[in-house]
């Protein structure tokens, strides 16, 4: 459902968590990205899994993802961004071989840490990469997107996150729905467990300026990368993942698809498959 509203939300918000973490383990790190309007929490199942086979995990909360909707909206592509590369190479002097991982807006963001560290970055992992909003679940009007996208309209513009909400799994889904169904615009009680009930179309506009420049620099990352994501996503299609793949310059490459699973596919029902494909493709390059 799209939403329009002019009200601002001024206050200082310091109430929500900072959800991003570590989990300490070998000399190998997995650095992963949430995504965007999201939260470090979504990826708790994956982290584990990684901890479990000895991988050192960090996951920073991108800029801006603690405070008001009114201050994440105005957040730059660049400044998500650079809160994720100041994390990176704050790792980079402890541990030689890092890996990275994301999910959507996170999966681009990692492959421009592959781009601009081809030396540090050893493997690339991409869950449901995000340059289309072409999955089934979008509203009909999205087409409509780019008029606004040039207007100050793209503040005041809303994307109501809807039913099925990235996640097949029922139990997982009806949490997630309690609180999404009954929050308002400016809710913020659960937005570190669950992530923000509305994503800003002026965030639109920056996962589409940045899926712009990543499209731009694919031929150059050569960087081993592996695509994961659902066949029925409802966010972003496979077409997604396929695009990637056909305009990378890595050699080693591969596009899975997930049969029983939507676009969170790091906490729904094939979670364990996931984490297992990541791992086996990983180890390869673990030291």
């Amino acid at each position: 459902m799209i939403i329009f509203s002019t009200k601002e939300d001024s206050r200082l918000i310091t109430g929500i968590p900072n959800t991003g973490f570590f989990l300490p383990g070998d000399k190998n790190l997995c650095l992963l990205i949430h995504g965007l309007t999201g939260t470090a929490k979504e990826m708790g199942s994956i982290a584990q899994n990684l901890n479990k086979r000895g991988f050192s995990v960090a996951c920073p909360l991108m800029a801006n993802h603690d405070k008001s909707i009114s201050c994440l909206k105005r957040t730059t592509w660049e400044e998500l961004y650079n809160s994720v590369r100041d994390a990176f190479t704050k790792y980079t002097q402890d541990y030689e071989n890092i890996f990275v991982a994301g999910l959507s807006f996170g999966a681009l963001i990692g492959i421009l840490l592959a781009h601009e560290f081809p030396h540090k970055v050893k493997a690339l992992n991409c869950f449901s990469p995000t340059l289309f909003f072409d999955g089934w679940a979008n509203p009909k009007l999205r087409f409509l997107l780019p008029l606004v996208y040039k207007t100050p309209l793209q503040y005041y513009f809303y994307l109501k996150e809807g039913y099925p909400y990235g996640i097949k799994n029922q139990r997982l889904r009806s949490r997630i729905e309690s609180f999404y169904k009954k929050s308002d615009l400016f809710d913020y009680t659960k937005v570190h467990l669950y992530g923000y009930p509305v994503i800003p179309v002026s965030s639109m506009r920056q996962n589409h300026l940045l899926a712009k420049y990543v499209m731009k620099i694919l031929p150059a990352v050569t960087t081993p990368i592996q695509l994961l994501q659902a066949k029925d996503d409802d966010v972003t299609s496979p077409k997604n993942s396929y695009y990637i793949y056909n305009h990378i310059g890595s050699k080693d490459k591969e596009v899975a698809l997930f049969e029983d699973s939507y676009h969170i596919i790091i906490a729904d029902q094939e979670r364990d498959k996931v984490a297992a494909k990541t791992l086996a493709f990983f180890e390869k390059y673990k030291v």
